[in-house]
């Protein structure tokens, strides 16, 4: 029930910051689902106890990957399956206690909560180049 409730979040989510940044209406239902297949995936590697920067790291490539091939298939700009895909991934939470713990003056918590942020942010910005990576390898290979 668990899995259930994280990937319909997971996809409104997605499809609802889609719908604020104006994506066009074709394009909604598969930002909701590439968000929600690299929550899911984000979950997985996660829950193998392999670390928060390598399950960021892995959901972001597969965003990256699927939104390549979508925007291939719906001859649309890659960027619009991106961005509201990577809604589910962003560190709030952390950044949020960063801000915090500056704000009540305890700086130590608070710069270890930004490396945190810092390091979620390289791993993700890390998945879209080696999708991008791998995404014009194989049209490359394949024409």
């Amino acid at each position: 029930m668990e899995w259930i409730m994280h990937a319909a979040f997971s996809y409104l989510s997605s499809l609802g910051f889609g719908v604020i940044i104006n994506v066009p209406r074709r394009a909604l239902n598969a930002c909701g689902f590439i968000g929600m297949l690299g929550w899911l995936t984000y979950l997985i590697i996660k829950n193998l106890e392999a670390g928060a920067m390598l399950a960021n790291l892995g959901a972001a490539l597969a965003i990256g990957l699927c939104s390549i091939f979508m925007a291939r298939w719906q001859k649309m700009p890659t960027i619009l399956f991106n961005i509201p895909s990577l809604v589910p991934l962003v560190p709030g939470g952390q950044a949020y206690q960063a801000v915090r713990y500056f704000a009540l003056n305890d700086n130590t918590v608070a710069l270890r909560y930004v490396v945190q942020v810092a390091m979620i942010a390289g791993a993700i910005a890390m998945g879209f180049f080696l999708a991008e990576l791998l995404g014009q390898a194989y049209y490359r290979m394949k024409s």
